[in-house]
Order: structure tokens, then sequence, then C-alpha cells
């Protein structure tokens, strides 16, 4: 079977082994001779899944007790409202930093929940650069920043200095580059882009920020009550939960983030360098806010697409058509996508320009 080169935006690619190790275990998982669909997750088993994959996420961030991991459900965007829900005093401020769509979603979600100010966005220019140099209110209860943008290919070069707890939708990047965490009160992350299968969402937590807000909380939405059940408190979503920990595994043995931020700053400048050096093409945000996980390109001659896709769909390209409110391409070039996937796309881009640059 021809290799397929998979930039899809999410779900995104997974290490191959990693795809083999979880099919094996849908048929015996740990030895037990029973599939790990159908074991409960309450055997040692499985508990044993749960805390490696909890501390791995620790270990990856360089972080020690004063933080907790929990796996939940409900993507990233339930963490829209779960966020401020934990976090927002009834009578106290949110401030958020309006970045593109899914900033956009969880600002709507915690006006909701309480007061809520936008102190800076990129909206003027259709999400197209990072907002920088602005003033953070020091008596917010936090600030949200979601650093990597997968539908517009901006991403956060560097964070800002925080006088409060800094909260991160980390979704589309995490373990991509390296990042102190203890700069970060609160990170999340819908698995399904860079970390593993849709289906769970890790958040990591700075205890001292917890138990602050004044509400009365529901149980199914307090970190609190997640942290003292271990990701129990309901049922988990097992099976993404456990090809998430392969995953992390696959990244620790293979360099860890080290290893992985090298490639990943080879595979975006080597398709960087060719949609600049390329007539055809032409970038979509401003250069010093490129995403190293969304590259967004458009043609100069939108005329010639059904050209340019008949080439990459025969070089067993998938995934790169732009987002709807984009337009164009987006090659999202996630830590499992290996260079020589980007490499072919830039081959084909190059023969497109020999044969339809005027």
């Amino acid at each position: 079977m021809s290799k397929v080169h998979n930039f899809s935006a999410g779900p995104g690619i997974l290490p191959q082994e990693v795809l083999q190790q979880s099919a094996a275990a849908c048929i015996d998982f740990d030895g037990l001779h029973l599939s790990l669909l159908e074991i409960s997750h309450r055997s040692k088993n499985y508990e044993k899944v749960m805390d490696v994959a909890r501390s791995t996420v620790k270990e990856l961030f360089e972080v020690g007790d004063e933080y907790e991991v929990v796996y939940l459900g409900g993507g990233a965007s339930l963490q829209f409202a779960m966020v401020p829900y934990n976090l927002l005093r009834e009578n106290g401020t949110a401030a958020y930093v309006n970045t593109g769509v899914w900033a956009s979603k969880a600002i709507k979600e915690a006006k909701i929940i309480g007061n809520t100010k936008v102190i800076a966005s990129s909206e003027d220019k259709k999400f197209t650069y990072i907002p920088k140099g602005f003033e953070i209110p020091s008596d917010a209860d936090y600030l949200h920043i979601t650093s990597n943008n997968t539908i517009y290919g901006t991403q956060m070069r560097e964070f800002p200095k925080c006088p409060v707890p800094l909260v991160c939708d980390m979704s589309s990047d995490i373990f991509s580059r390296k990042v102190n965490a203890k700069d970060f009160a609160l990170i999340y992350a819908g698995a399904q882009k860079n970390m593993g299968p849709a289906g769970s969402t890790m958040v990591m937590v700075k205890k001292d920020v917890l138990g602050k807000t004044g509400r009365k909380m529901l149980s199914m939405m307090d970190y609190q009550v997640h942290i003292k059940g271990g990701s129990m408190y309901n049922t988990p979503p097992v099976f993404p939960i456990y090809v998430t920990l392969l995953t992390l595994q696959w990244l620790k043995a293979n360099g860890g983030i080290a290893w992985i931020e090298e490639l990943n700053r080879a595979k975006a400048t080597l398709l960087y360098d060719e949609i600049d050096r390329n007539s055809c093409f032409v970038g979509t945000v401003a250069t010093e806010d490129r995403s190293w996980m969304n590259a967004c390109f458009l043609m100069n001659n939108p005329s010639l697409e059904p050209e340019f896709d008949k080439m990459w769909k025969e070089a067993n390209i998938s995934g790169i058509r732009g987002h709807r409110d984009v337009g164009g391409y987006r090659a999202s070039l996630y830590n499992a996508l290996p260079l020589e996937s980007v490499q072919v796309l830039v081959d084909v881009m190059k023969e497109f320009e020999c044969k339809y640059s005027s």
C-alpha cells in the first residue's frame, strides 16, 4: 500500500507504532486475553495506564507535586466553560486574548459564567497576527490565551509575562516545543491534534488556584472532584487515554521535547521557505507569528487550484485543504508527521511552479 502523507488539521496524524500497539490492545490488552475496550476502568491494569498517563505529562512538562493532571471528556470546548467555572470568582474578572475562532468560543463561554474582558485581539486583521504589548489587569482572576491557532495558522512564539494566573489552550501545539510550564496556572489540550486521538482532553492545573470562586460547584464541572477521583469520578474515555499514553511514550523514547522541537523547526522551515520562494504561493499570516503546526497559504492564481489539487492528490498527500474561513491550503505539521512528508509536498509545489508559473 502506498504511503499517505497525512497533513490533516485534526484529528491529526499519529505515529505508526502507536497505531499498531493500540490496535493490538483492542484484541489482547496487557496479556489478559481481553480487549482494552471491554475491561473495567477500575481494574489494576487500567489504573496503571491512568497513573502513568498523568505522571508522564508532568515529567514532560518538568513540574512537581504542586500540579495535578486529569483526563476528561468533552474536548477543549468543555474546558472553555470549566476554566471560568473553576477560576473566575463570582465578583471577579477574567481577562482573555482573542486570536481566533477557538479563543472566541472560549470568550463566549466565559461571559456566561461571569465578568470577562477581552484585553487584546487580532480580529481587526482577520486573526493574521498575534497581539503583543498589551496590558494585563493586575486584579484579574486569570489571563486566558491560545498558544496556536489551527484555522488561521498563527502561534505565540513567546508567552506574556503575567502578574495573574496564566491559562493556556495548547490543544494544537502541546509538547511540540519547550515551554516553561511553571509559568502557567492551568494548561489544557484536546488530544486529537497533537497528543492522541479524539475523545480525551488533558488538563494540568496548579492546585493553589482552585477552590476560590465562592460558588457551589457542580460535581462534573469541578476540577477538584476529578483530581480526588484520579480522573475516574465517572468512567473515563478509556481507549483515547491509552493511545495518548502510547503517544507520549513514543515522544519520550525518541528524545523527548528537545528532539521533537528540532524536528518541528526543520519541518516548518522547509515548508515556509518554499512558500516564500515559490512564485505561485503566498503565506497568509505575519511572518513572525507563523505557526509551526499549521502552515496556511494561498495561490496567487486561485483559478489554478484544481490543477494543484490534482498534483498533490497524485502524490498521496491528504488533508491540506484550508479551513473554509481562510480558503487556500493548510498543511498541519504535527509531531508524528515525518520530515519526508513535508519534502513530498515541497517537491509538488516546485513541480507545480515549473509547469504553471508565468
